[in-house]
């Protein structure tokens, strides 16, 4: 049997080394389930858009349920993406300042992306 070297304080919440607790496990399963949805259902809009012509993704994006399946697998997978730069970043970065500075940069980088993609599909959406 393993010894737990956890203070008691540690025990009841339920912190992990890193002191986020389950949550960043749950979060990463919960979008791998989202994405695992989204995915083919995306997949199959797209699809079937680019076969009516030219201008078939634009006129998908347009419709209500093309814009929302899309801008939801796009949130899916960009916070998935995050929460697994995140990892790499807390597994292999040593230096405490320049994890600080990365995870920062990998936080506003998502978001930005986000941001983009979001609003873009809006304005498709809109015909703005």
């Amino acid at each position: 049997m393993a010894k737990d070297f956890s203070t008691p304080l540690a025990r009841v919440r339920r912190d992990g080394a890193a002191g986020e607790g389950p949550g960043h496990f749950i979060g990463q399963r919960a979008s791998a389930v989202a994405l695992a949805i989204l995915s083919p259902l995306t997949l199959i809009f797209v699809l079937t858009a680019a076969a009516s012509g030219p201008g078939g993704v634009t006129d998908m994006l347009s419709t209500g349920w093309g814009a929302i399946v899309t801008i939801l697998f796009f949130t899916a997978a960009l916070y998935h993406g995050r929460l697994g730069a995140q990892d790499v970043i807390d597994d292999y970065i040593a230096r405490q300042g320049t994890r600080i500075v990365l995870l920062l940069a990998n936080t506003f980088f998502t978001a930005a992306l986000w941001v983009a993609v979001t609003v873009s599909i809006l304005k498709l959406s809109f015909g703005g």
